[in-house]
């Protein structure tokens, strides 16, 4: 869009000779976490900039901001003395639907000097539900059903002048993908994702104007089942938030004479039968390519709710990697197989040509077993299978309402040519925002493997495994590795979407249910389990919200998941009798070491924690977070009350689990990794149990026997009582169970489910659940970018990396390690190398921001910055780049 008219507009606002020596510069403006975005939905949009400078020690110390919608001025701050740069809420005229606006961004820093103003712009959403006029309609086709064909919805429309602009709000109670003029609209799929349908369903916007043209225009919907009715979980349920698929669209015309037309779903579209015989989420989808609809219904108006809409706000699902085949292998039984490499999620995509009615079948597993054949048994009942009917001519396929999990794929009915084939990765499409190296390759090849497993499972919402009868979102999972998460992705918006279906789906005793959306308390399984409120899992309501606070500063992700996070605190509070924690289903430590899981590799001693021990641990992790969180918010009256009742969970702890020599009922890893995390030994006896569980560890030779759990927080404890160099022992043990053994042992290219699901004997673990791409496990990434890469960030004041900690422990014989996080506010890194006996630090520190340097005691005091002695190991510095030198 040109904004020349807008910049003569605002230059005497913005006019200063002092840019013309700027030091300081804006850098991308961000709105609503967004650059540039095409669908605003809120009222109140949030502004946020980077800034860059050539000169150390530079903050903000003013800005000003200035948006206009057209010519006319809508917002002028004024210049406003901060150093606030994120997140601040538009201020101006109340902005309206469908809308563009231009958006001015101009500071000065703490020399006084001035930036060039910057130019961004943004345009809103539908803004309100009465800004909706199109009806949902359904294409009325009897075998419309799940397992049943999926039809296509179409409407013809004359524009009847020259088009300026044309904009498609549209969604679904299913999965839609829509063309225009025979285009596909946009470049995301499976949209519009997966919410709770019922209570929260989002809506996308596309601006589709160089598609619509004067004269006739044909704009097709394509609908599937989806997670709305395909059937979910391993039992089987259909049609979980109903039976009948539906399209809501609504397309703004704006001609170039300023007139202005819609074109809107009701009964004037039509329905036929696509090409798509079936598709679902577990099964996949067959095709026949010679089918052309050719028999036309009217669509049936039907009803659903208008006030569930809302504007997306995550990031869609997009097309990421593309990757070739690696090797075709032909197998004993005489299969073939593409192996691709990599345990990727998405689809694949062939180019092919073939006799008409001649019928190509592509099976998705993620292993061979010992003797090379596919392993299908852990997919369960998942059919997982692409099928096309070719139609005589060169055709490029590829599925439309489904993915699979795979790295290997079984290919029937043709002869295979490797480079006819293509695996598509699909995710979210989240910004890559963390990187980390170390001179070790198996620890490098376990950051690929904990980025890998993130984005194959972080599609919409954070699932637990993408490829057999489940791929739902369960909270444990999600809540364990979210900080790992928010290091290699921006997952600002991908948890803010979640967590609005975690509080539209919890229970009305505040209770959290295991998996979200939800899909279970209302089947024969969540009525068997009770699946709501357990420690790990259900926590993740309170956990997760804190975890993007701290790493992103947002502090509305705690205002706006608040009253969630406190009634399920009183969930806790009632479900604890007398503030013990000892009733109720539990997870507790999932998965945890097992002698017999592969006979009693390390030891002949399962590690099996007290349910009610872990539950204890984490009503106090809960309430610390609490008491945090209502600090931040100044809920005064809550701080109060939960520290007091932070110190009776404890005690009760204390009385319950623990002797008064400090020995726990449960002798395991996880419970002294827990009961130190959290505080609930004295201190006086802490010392003590560390030495229990530093004991332990060696008695398993230093291997792990820690389950979803207990994994995450142990390395760190290690680290923060002094022995980093038991933390680096497991870190880098390469036998089972251990972070490296599936590297090591098998060439895994995930995380696993279970630490043995391949065993040693390359035999497979439980078939019923074992997944080779199982994130929860990669949560060790939290404490190798802020404990290895020494990057981390202070929580109150200094939230979002606003003061930023950065400090590396050296161990494990590691050379050098390199780590940088695009924060909030721009990029940091840090670059250490062990080189002849001298400790070289290289640190980038943001504008705006400030850190406080730590350096390991690697021998004497001689710390150098820049060449000139310092004295000490710790130093706080402003933005720029620093060398730092200990020999």
């Amino acid at each position: 869009m040109k904004i020349l008219l807008q910049k003569c507009l605002v230059l005497a606002f913005f006019l200063s000779p002092l840019w013309l020596f700027a030091q300081i510069s804006v850098q991308s403006i961000q709105i609503e976490n967004q650059q540039a975005p095409q669908g605003v939905g809120v009222l109140q949009p949030r502004f946020s900039w980077q800034l860059s400078s050539p000169n150390r020690n530079v903050t903000q110390k003013s800005y000003s901001i200035h948006v206009l919608a057209g010519r006319k001025t809508v917002w002028k701050s004024g210049k406003i003395d901060s150093d606030q740069s994120l997140f601040i809420p538009y201020a101006g005229d109340e902005l309206k639907s469908n809308q563009a606006y231009q958006v001015a961004v101009q500071v000065w820093d703490n020399q006084g000097k001035a930036s060039k103003v910057l130019w961004s712009e943004f345009r809103t959403s539908l803004l309100r539900t009465a800004d909706w006029k199109a009806k949902w309609i359904s294409s009325g086709i009897a075998s419309d059903s799940v397992d049943g064909r999926v039809p296509i919805l179409a409407k013809s429309f004359f524009a009847k002048k020259e088009v300026k602009s044309a904009r498609l709000f549209i969604t679904a109670r299913g999965l839609y993908d829509a063309s225009i003029n025979g285009k596909r609209v946009g470049d995301a799929y499976l949209s519009p994702g997966w919410t709770s349908y019922n209570k929260h369903l989002q809506f996308q916007v596309y601006d589709i104007s160089a598609e619509v043209k004067k004269g006739l225009n044909q704009l097709d919907v394509l609908m599937g089942s989806g997670w709305f009715r395909t059937r979910i979980a391993w039992e089987n349920n259909k049609n979980f938030y109903g039976a009948q698929t539906a399209l809501l669209s609504q397309l703004e015309i704006t001609y170039a004479d300023g007139s202005t037309e819609s074109v809107l779903s009701d009964n004037s579209w039509k329905a036929s039968l696509s090409h798509i015989l079936t598709s679902e989420i577990y099964d996949g989808e067959k095709q026949d390519t010679r089918i052309r609809p050719t028999t036309w219904s009217a669509v049936v108006e039907t009803t659903a709710s208008m006030g569930v809409l809302h504007a997306q706000i995550n990031e869609p699902m997009r097309k990421q990697e593309q990757l070739k085949v690696a090797k075709v292998l032909r197998t004993k039984s005489g299969k073939t197989i593409l192996d691709f490499g990599q345990n990727v999620v998405g689809w694949v995509k062939l180019t092919v040509k073939g006799k008409a009615g001649q019928a190509v079948k592509l099976y998705h597993v993620e292993m061979l077993d010992k003797t090379g054949e596919p392993y299908f048994a852990n997919l369960r009942s998942a059919k997982a299978q692409a099928e096309y009917i070719l139609n005589g001519e060169q055709q490029v396929l590829e599925p439309h309402f489904t993915f699979f999990g795979f790295r290997y794929v079984q290919v029937e009915g043709i002869d295979v040519q490797a480079s006819d084939y293509q695996a598509i990765a699909l995710n979210s499409d989240m910004k890559p925002s963390g990187t980390f190296e170390t001179s070790n390759p198996l620890l490098n090849q376990l950051q690929s493997n904990i980025r890998w497993g993130q984005k194959g499972n972080f599609l919409d919402v954070p699932t637990d495994c993408p490829q057999r009868d489940e791929r739902l979102g369960w909270t444990g999972d999600a809540e364990v590795f979210s900080r790992t998460a928010a290091f290699n992705f921006n997952v600002n918006q991908f948890f803010a979407k979640w967590l609005k279906d975690v509080a539209a789906d919890q229970a009305p005793n505040g209770a959290v249910p295991f998996v979200i959306p939800d899909v279970l308390t209302r089947t024969t399984i969540g009525k068997d389990n009770n699946q709501a409120g357990a420690a790990g899992w259900s926590d993740a309501s309170i956990i997760i919200p804190y975890n993007i606070y701290t790493t992103y500063g947002d502090k509305q992700v705690l205002e706006n998941q608040y009253s969630s996070m406190k009634a399920y605190l009183n969930y806790v509070r009632g479900a604890a009798k007398n503030d013990l924690w000892n009733t109720g289903f539990q997870f507790a430590d999932w998965l945890s070491y097992r002698v017999d899981d592969s006979k009693g590799m390390i030891g002949q001693k399962s590690a099996v924690t007290d349910n009610y021990l872990v539950a204890q641990c984490f009503y106090a992790y809960n309430t610390q977070l609490m008491i945090k969180t209502a600090r931040i918010l100044g809920k005064m009256d809550d701080f109060k009350e939960w520290e007091r009742l932070l110190e009776r969970i404890k005690l009760q702890f204390q009385k319950e689990f623990m002797t008064a020599n400090g020995r726990l009922i449960s002798e395991t890893q996880t419970a002294y990794i827990l009961a130190l995390q959290f505080d609930m030994i004295p201190a006086s006896l802490r010392e003590a149990a560390l030495g229990r569980l530093v004991a332990n560890i060696e008695s398993y030779k230093y291997h792990l026997t820690t389950g979803f759990l207990g994994t995450p927080f142990l390395n760190p404890v290690l680290t923060r009582f002094g022995r980093n160099d038991v933390a680096y022992k497991l870190l880098l043990q390469d036998t089972y169970p251990s972070w490296l053994y599936p590297i090591k042992a098998h060439g895994a290219t995930t995380i696993w489910e279970r630490w043995d699901s391949m065993k040693p004997d390359s035999t497979f673990q439980d078939p019923g659940m074992t997944s080779f791409n199982h994130y929860a496990y990669g949560a060790i990434g939290d404490w190798m970018y802020r404990t290895v890469g020494g990057i981390d960030t202070e929580e109150f004041d200094g939230a979002g990396y606003k003061q930023i900690v950065i400090k590396p422990e050296l161990g494990g014989g590691l050379s050098f390690a390199k780590t940088s996080l695009e924060t909030p506010y721009g990029k940091v890194s840090s670059d250490w190398r062990l080189d002849s006996g001298e400790f070289t630090l290289t640190v980038e520190v943001p504008v705006n921001t400030s850190a406080t340097v730590e350096l390991p005691r690697v021998g004497a005091d001689q710390m150098t910055q820049d060449g000139e002695m310092i004295p000490g190991n710790r130093i706080r510095i402003g933005s720029g780049k620093y060398v730092f030198t200990v020999k």
